[in-house]
């Protein structure tokens, strides 16, 4: 059994489910990798060493079946015909490739219009229990070991959101707002709309819109609550990019990788959802 990129392609549907991208979208990548993949082959085999036993699509393939179902590295092989160590070979050299070229870097140049508006919110995914510097790990709101990660997410009346930052990987017990302080500041004219985990923020930036909260001797007024609802409205759009993210199993259920490479995986899976909602890559 051997899954080949020429006979699923003739399947968008069943190819959209096993890889989350459709067969032109997987396309383009290929093309936009390729000649990274092929200096990197040449300077490579100027020593002894065996060629790869799949071709560059299939790789391609193989990877995103792993970010989209988050199967063991066994399955993956078996599926694709190889051994469960080449899958891992074959993840780890393909992925700084496509870091270069679906990857969100903190110097790609953001015109006025796109940072006009961000909505800005956290996300946690659990992890297996750490060996040290488990209480650091441990989430009071999971209940469990997480991960932490923003995300700024970029608004138009005329476009898709689109993601144009993703913070570095953070322990789960880390605040919402102390994790914001730690990323590069927002141009002071940009209108920032957050969640409730973001109290405070409207004093170091002014231009912020956050909820009002409700205390035991300080109820909503109807003018409050009106406001709430609004901006539950806007910020409805940062949530469902973050249920675009997590379409990728690896990024929602228990991690059971090496934290070092989670952030290069975020990264690739924030440039594959924005490339689905139709900006080009780099």
């Amino acid at each position: 059994m051997s899954l080949k990129y020429t006979k699923l392609k003739k399947h968008p549907k069943i190819f959209l489910r096993l890889f989350g991208v459709l067969p032109q979208e997987f396309e383009q990548i290929v093309r936009k990798v390729t000649p990274l993949w092929q200096r990197r082959v040449l300077d490579r085999y100027k020593r002894p060493g065996r060629f790869f036993k799949l071709g560059l699509e299939e790789m391609i393939l193989m990877l995103l079946l792993y970010y989209r179902s988050y199967m063991t590295q066994m399955s993956v092989g078996f599926m694709f015909g190889v051994d469960e160590s080449r899958v891992c070979r074959n993840i780890q050299t393909l992925e700084p490739l496509l870091a270069k070229v679906m990857a969100l870097f903190k110097t790609k140049h953001l015109s006025k219009e796109e940072v006009e508006n961000l909505i800005i919110d956290a996300t946690e995914q659990p992890i297996e229990k750490p060996k040290r510097k488990q209480k650091a790990y441990y989430s009071g709101k999971k209940k469990r070991h997480t991960l932490k990660t923003e995300i700024r997410v970029a608004i138009k009346a005329d476009k898709k959101p689109r993601i144009v930052h993703v913070s570095k990987t953070n322990p789960g017990s880390i605040h919402d707002f102390v994790l914001y302080k730690t990323e590069p500041p927002i141009h002071k004219d940009t209108r920032v709309y957050a969640d409730s985990g973001y109290q405070g923020l409207d004093k170091i930036h002014q231009a912020t819109e956050i909820p009002y909260k409700k205390s035991k001797h300080h109820l909503l007024d109807k003018e409050q609550k009106e406001h709430n609802s609004a901006l539950s409205r806007i910020r409805l759009k940062v949530e469902h990019i973050i249920g675009d993210l997590k379409i990728f199993k690896i990024l929602s259920e228990r991690y059971r990788n090496k934290r070092k490479r989670y952030h290069l995986k975020f990264n690739i899976i924030a440039g594959i959802v924005n490339f689905k909602n139709g900006f080009s890559l780099v």
